[in-house]
């Protein structure tokens, strides 16, 4: 299976994210560096409700290095429902899906079709 990088500290940043949002959804778009994702970017006026979230996107700036998106689930279903599917094929490239409790086996990458990546950490 093939794997998505990202760094151990924006993994943990992730994770505490998706925990202070809690009941709530969050959700943001992945820079990636030399094939590491390494940072989040939250859009500009967010909503984040129990379930769902929305953003404009005509409010992000144009940046290559956005290369995928994540978000939390407030229940414990790490899968991606119909309407992120949908969003995953808008935006192409890797998707991470954050369940509760929030914690790193809690997390899951995908492929825009929806198909599963592995995950591996780095340092």
């Amino acid at each position: 299976m093939e794997a998505v990088r990202i760094r151990r500290e924006l993994l943990e940043y992730l994770l505490e994210l998706a925990s202070d949002f809690y009941p709530n959804e969050f959700a943001g778009f992945l820079r990636e560096r030399g094939g590491v994702f390494e940072e989040v970017l939250i859009a500009p006026n967010p909503h984040f409700g129990s379930s769902s979230a929305f953003f404009d996107t005509w409010m992000l700036p144009y940046d290559e290095s956005i290369k995928g998106t994540v978000h939390s689930h407030p229940g414990p279903s790490p899968w991606p429902s119909q309407a992120d599917l949908n969003f995953f094929s808008k935006f192409g490239g890797v998707h991470l899906i954050i369940a509760y409790p929030f914690v790193e086996d809690s997390v899951r990458a995908y492929r825009s079709d929806g198909s599963r990546l592995r995950i591996e950490v780095v340092d």
